[in-house]
């Protein structure tokens, strides 16, 4: 499936700001499964020095320092891409349990090892093992296990956008049931690390249809987030608890990392500026049709 994918975010400041740094993680990853064939990010007003390069865990970033003063910040990436259906694979059998004791103790899985633990955005607990518990009985295959799970926090959660913050905490969301594709991403990622096994945030977007009878708005689209699981057979396989099932070629990847604070569109720091408004507009542009059928529930 191929797309135009446009994200552009836009702050204006009270008043004018003499010095801005800031990070951006919004130009598309390359990956097995994804192809690029244009990227381009766009910062207005021109940076005074701009730095290009792949972070910790391998995704596409920018560094930008503003040094005269502006009174706002205009950052659009704008890209076209190829997404494939993931292939599909021999259903794999390695009992979830022996796996997280494998991950404990395989120095050889360290690249794995670092996505089971904690991070600011993702607690461990044991309460979020025990909500995982049924999903994990001894003996059952990992992927049932995840598969399970994903399905599980899909019927019991309820998306609500006035539920939370990006700082509310996993435990918060559990207690409550109630959030957006972020919190249902950060509440699978704590279950299953709290189990000893290996989980990571992928941020993104989800391509939606309009409703029947009516057209596309451009602009009107969403980020999206949902998780991946290392499966020992598969290697890291994409799941959506926003949805209830595994990726599809409706999902369009920016990047991945312990957790969302990791891989935000945008973040900085600023001298001055006061109050401040920001304007976000993603538009997921399909150049194919797309196929009807699919759950809208999408959006941070």
């Amino acid at each position: 499936m191929r797309y135009k994918v446009r994200h552009s975010t836009e702050y204006y400041y009270g008043e004018s700001v003499p010095l801005c740094h800031n990070l951006i993680h919004m130009s598309l990853r390359q990956t097995a499964r994804q192809q690029l064939s244009s990227s381009e990010l766009t910062i207005t007003p021109l940076p005074s020095a701009r730095h290009d390069f792949v972070d910790f865990f391998g995704n596409p970033t920018t560094w930008v320092c503003l040094q005269e003063p502006h009174d706002g910040l205009r950052v659009e990436a704008q890209s076209e891409v190829q997404v494939d259906v993931p292939a599909p694979a021999d259903t794999p059998q390695t009992p979830w349990n022996d796996f997280a004791e494998r991950l404990a103790t395989d120095t050889s899985l360290y690249a794995q090892k670092e996505f089971t633990f904690a991070s600011r955005l993702v607690e461990l607990s044991r309460e979020l093992a025990e909500y995982a518990r049924p999903s994990f009985p001894p003996g059952r295959p990992l992927l049932a296990c995840i598969e399970e799970l994903t399905r599980r926090i899909y019927e019991e959660f309820f998306f609500d956008s006035s539920a939370t913050t990006i700082n509310t905490p996993v435990l918060e969301v559990l207690e409550h049931r109630r959030g957006v594709c972020q919190d249902f991403a950060h509440l699978e990622i704590g279950c299953l690390r709290s189990l000893g096994l290996a989980a990571r945030y992928v941020s993104g977007y989800f391509a939606t249809m309009p409703p029947p009878g009516q057209a596309r708005i451009a602009g009107a689209d969403r980020s999206h987030a949902w998780m991946s699981a290392y499966i020992p057979e598969l290697g890291w396989v994409d799941f959506d608890p926003s949805k209830g099932t595994s990726v599809t070629d409706k999902h369009i990847t920016i990047g991945w990392a312990r957790d969302y604070e990791d891989v935000s569109p945008l973040r900085g720091v600023l001298v001055g500026g006061r109050r401040h408004s920001m304007i976000i507009g993603v538009d997921v542009e399909p150049l194919e049709p797309l196929v009807e059928g699919d759950d809208q529930r999408s959006g941070d």
